[in-house]
């Protein structure tokens, strides 16, 4: 399906950058991930098998994106596939959400996807795709998320402007959206919402979480990457501009 395809996607080392990696490269691409923590990295390239490029990377750092964009150029040529999954998440109490927890939210979820686009869009294909990680709470209005909300619809509306921006070369932008998904961040999201779990805590958490869902379960980061591989694939060749839901109904009903 991507056979000759190259593909980049920051927070690659686990979640649902790691579970897409894998699926993008079982299915032909040539596979470039980026993260902050070299040990993840080393630990992902074990777990991806093949030929995979790891890309030590602060997506903070606007000339960090630079490197990782010229990185990538110098290896694979070009780059036919983005997919700008790096994201945090933790909940924001309006009465006590500091402005370095603000800032820790819009700049790694928005600033960063912002300049990432920005370093990448010149080694791009033209008729390549960029695929935005954007959350179900850009459709909602959940209590003591705010900032993690409005950060995430900032995020669904870079895949229309961004759509406009870059038509002239073809270059494809959508956005997927994913609900409660069992993964790291996740475990921080209930962290900063009930501190001091234990274990046993947490799982109950996870419990709780997934009665929240009409389906009955928390989602998993294949059924994710799923969507992205479509997204990434010339079988969504009409779609611009567009959001592929992927919460199990927690947005929607």
């Amino acid at each position: 399906m991507l056979n000759g395809k190259t593909a980049l996607i920051t927070g690659g080392s686990s979640g649902i950058g790691l579970a897409t990696a894998k699926l993008l490269q079982a299915n032909g691409a040539r596979v470039a991930i980026a993260g902050r923590d070299p040990a993840a990295l080393e630990k992902a390239r074990q777990e991806i098998g093949g030929d995979v490029l790891t890309l030590q990377v602060d997506v903070l750092s606007r000339s960090a994106l630079q490197k990782m964009a010229e990185d990538v150029r110098q290896a694979f040529g070009g780059l036919d596939i983005f997919f700008a999954n790096a994201g945090v998440a933790f909940v924001t109490p309006l009465a006590t959400t500091d402005e370095t927890q603000y800032d820790e939210l819009m700049d790694t979820n928005v600033k960063s996807v912002f300049f990432s686009i920005q370093a990448v869009e010149p080694v791009m294909r033209n008729g390549g795709t960029i695929i935005l990680n954007t959350a179900w709470l850009n459709h909602v209005g959940a209590a003591g998320r705010a900032a993690l909300s409005a950060s995430k619809a900032a995020v669904r509306s870079f895949a229309r402007t961004f759509s406009a921006e870059l038509l002239e070369r073809r270059i494809r932008v959508n956005a997927v959206s994913p609900g409660l998904i069992e993964t790291p961040i996740l475990r921080r999201v209930g962290q900063s919402e009930f501190p001091g779990q234990t274990e046993a805590e947490f799982r109950q958490y996870l419990d709780g979480a997934s009665g929240l869902v009409p389906l009955g379960r928390l989602g998993r980061p294949e059924e994710v990457a799923a969507a992205v591989l479509f997204l990434a694939s010339d079988a969504s060749s009409y779609m611009l501009g567009s959001e592929l839901v992927i919460d199990g109904g927690i947005g929607e009903l």
